[in-house]
């Protein structure tokens, strides 16, 4: 599993921080959020929960530090976040599978 942090950096404010804002994400949301813990990101700043559109939103700094920290710096239009994005999905439509379930049993 692998956490990412794209490259988006919008400005815009949120609150009262006015930054350039990125997205944390991950495959998993027990990953991103194990993940978001170290950064010092609260649980109530995940954004769409449980959804392929899982992430935190990250000013430039704390995107810097994910970084250092062992995310993956992934372009926001790049190959690599449609692939990611795709696996998502996919995740989110199918049931989740038990570890001894072989792939072609699913229904």
């Amino acid at each position: 599993m692998t956490v990412y942090v794209d490259d988006m950096r919008l400005p815009t404010k949120v609150g009262r921080v006015r930054a350039r804002w990125s997205h944390l994400m991950a495959d998993t949301d027990d990953e991103l959020n194990e993940f978001a813990a170290k950064l010092g990101l609260k649980p109530a700043w995940a954004q769409a929960p449980g959804t392929w559109e899982s992430h935190y939103d990250v000013t430039d700094s704390m995107r810097e530090k994910a970084i250092e920290l062992g995310a993956v710096p992934i372009g926001c239009l790049s190959t690599e976040m449609l692939e990611f994005t795709e696996r998502k999905m996919q995740q989110c439509a199918s049931p989740p599978r038990a570890r001894d379930e072989p792939e072609g049993d699913r229904v």
